[in-house]
């Protein structure tokens, strides 16, 4: 049996390691379990946008705490690449929104409405401004609006920083890792088996990602967190010039460029159980995206395609926060935006865990809306 710590993580991802690293800063004990490989699940088939604004029709409690999340992400990046020694490809020349026919350009200009209301600096641009900016846009582009404030990261590298940072501070992160079972003392869930030892803590959280429903229903929680697989393909272009500056939304996907070259084209939306794979279907709709949005992508070399599973609820909203009386706390259920907001939760869970201060999660994130008359 491994000596216990103060908190026990169940998840490797961006947000699992997030959380490791800010309670290791607070001074906790920590012990993080991953399954897999840290940060190699949903976290790693991520394209690393940080896009708040998103596809929504007004703002809700997942665009303010993307916007807060937006806000802080320089710092965060910052002081992670001078503790972890390498850079985390923080790229900030924002997002371009395209439409190709009137429906798709109203809906652009009536969401950028309430957008500048929140304080965002987005701009309407007609199609030849949008081809002035990215000049091999489509020419069936009429219009988009330019979100200068949004940008992308390296998923892989922000979520490797935090790890190490971690363990930097004293967190212990074992990788693979399975859960096998959990123990009990008290009416508590007192740690978890993997690895054939047991691992002791006064808290658990929760952060395993699209595996966290399982989970939960093991620990007798299922009803708080009602989290389920929602596979995302991608693929990645190069082998020319990388052809855009921008990242570029539109019909239903999007673009990013990234630091090595090449485009990152993304992503299906398919409930499919746990079945992570990409398919033929899926592989030839990331290519005809990115032939519409930008045609000079029809000649771009295909280097590798992926697929995740990303951590989908019934309402779309992250699932953040004590579960019922328990000494569980969930840290899961957020779909698309995991890399916007896995440093931010991290600080929510720490501020919660270390300091009994749970205020900086919106209410609309609580476990306790899943449950019988929550």
């Amino acid at each position: 049996m491994s000596a216990g710590s103060d908190v026990l993580i169940i998840g490797g991802g961006i947000v699992g390691c997030a959380c490791a690293y800010e309670l290791a800063k607070r001074g906790a004990s920590v012990t993080l379990l991953e399954y897999g490989k840290a940060g190699m699940q949903a976290t790693n088939a991520a394209a690393g946008m940080l896009t708040p604004l998103g596809e929504h029709d007004a703002p809700n409690a997942i665009v303010r705490a993307g916007m807060e999340a937006l806000r802080a992400y320089p710092r965060d990046v910052a002081a992670l690449e001078e503790r972890a020694g390498f850079s985390l490809e923080l790229i900030q020349d924002g997002l371009l929104k395209v439409a190709f026919n009137d429906d798709q350009a109203q809906t652009l200009q009536r969401r950028s409405a309430w957008q500048r209301e929140l304080g965002a600096p987005v701009e309407w641009l007609n199609g030849a401004m949008c081809r002035e900016l990215e000049p091999r846009l489509s020419e069936r582009v009429i219009g988009g609006v330019l979100s200068p404030q949004e940008a992308w990261v390296s998923n892989q590298l922000i979520t490797l920083a935090l790890q190490r940072v971690a363990e930097q501070l004293g967190a212990r992160v074992i990788e693979g890792a399975p859960v096998t079972r959990f123990t009990r003392a008290r009416g508590r869930i007192s740690g978890a088996e993997a690895g054939g030892q047991t691992h002791a803590a006064d808290t658990i959280v929760l952060a395993a990602g699209a595996r966290a429903g399982q989970l939960a229903a093991r620990m007798g929680l299922g009803e708080y967190v009602p989290v389920f697989p929602v596979r995302g393909q991608m693929v990645a272009l190069g082998g020319m010039t990388t052809p855009i500056r921008h990242a570029i939304s539109g019909l239903h996907g999007y673009l990013v460029p990234r630091a090595n070259g090449l485009v990152f084209v993304g992503a299906t939306v398919e409930r499919v159980g746990f079945r992570r794979r990409t398919t033929n279907a899926g592989v030839r709709a990331m290519r005809a995206l990115a032939e519409a949005l930008v045609p000079q992508l029809a000649a771009a070399q295909q280097h590798f395609e992926w697929a995740g599973l990303r951590p989908g609820t019934p309402d779309e909203m992250p699932i953040v926060g004590p579960i019922g009386g328990s000494n569980v706390v969930a840290a899961t259920g957020h779909y698309r935006n995991g890399i916007l907001l896995g440093p931010i939760t991290g600080r929510w869970i720490a501020a919660g865990i270390c300091e009994g201060d749970w205020r900086g999660v919106p209410a609309e994130f609580s476990p306790a809306r899943f449950a019988a008359g929550g």
